[in-house]
């Protein structure tokens, strides 16, 4: 199949280094005609670069070669900016919104709320060498911080618990799913609506064991790696 040789051939420009991380693939009507294709079988070749974390799209603006993943690792307490410089990358935050808002059923569920609780509802864009790569949603319970949105939150939450009301994570429940990407998330993202999408859930207790806040991270599939060492014990 003529769009399976087109990927591997893509593939192995990149695995010898003559496409570099970020680098701007030509225009599709250039690249069908290198390969003396179509931009219908084209388009197969690049959507399975895409499925397979190879390069990604920005809307309007065309396909990139992919960099290397983020190291993700669930069983670890690292800040998403800390996370970055552990692995030589550079992060950024930007704020999108900060608002108190009664909970949607989300929010609710996750956070196992009564009827008519208001929470605080903070998203955010993170950024990895300029290259916006999650959108989070954080919800987190009022009650516990009063006036949160006081501060900068382009900084870690974890970080303003801990320096402004003494509260630290002690439990992290994890749900991954994947999905895709629409709307206000994938406009932030600057990908094309419908982009693979990896889903982090995370909801969180302090050092009490009471259930403090959570959120949803969507990820560009490409921009993270699930990684963890489990050591066992034998029985």
């Amino acid at each position: 199949m003529q769009y399976v040789k087109i990927k591997d051939a893509i593939v192995e420009q990149i695995d010898a280094g003559m496409l570099a991380p970020r680098q701007k693939l030509p225009a599709e009507r250039s690249l069908a005609e290198s390969f003396g294709t179509t931009r219908v079988t084209l388009r197969e070749a690049l959507s399975l670069l895409e499925a397979e974390g190879r390069i990604y799209r920005e809307d309007r603006r065309g396909w990139f070669i992919s960099p290397e993943p983020l190291r993700y690792d669930p069983t670890q307490t690292l800040n998403f900016p800390n996370m970055a410089r552990a692995q030589q990358r550079e992060p950024k935050t930007v704020l999108i919104a900060a608002k108190t808002s009664l909970a949607d059923k989300l929010a609710s569920r996750l956070l196992n709320l009564a009827p008519f609780s208001n929470v605080y509802r903070v998203d955010r864009v993170r950024y990895l060498e300029d290259r916006p790569v999650v959108y989070v949603i954080n919800y987190v319970r009022a009650e516990r911080f009063p006036h949160l949105l006081d501060y900068d939150l382009t900084h870690s939450l974890t970080d303003i618990y801990r320096e402004h009301y003494g509260v630290i994570y002690q439990k992290t429940q994890y749900r991954i799913s994947t999905s895709t990407l629409l709307g206000n998330i994938a406009q932030a993202l600057r990908a094309t609506s419908g982009t693979p999408a990896m889903v982090v859930e995370r909801t969180n207790y302090n050092q009490h064991g009471e259930l403090i806040d959570c959120d949803i991270e969507y990820w560009r599939h490409d921009a993270i790696s699930i990684e963890s060492v489990a050591e066992l014990t034998g029985r």
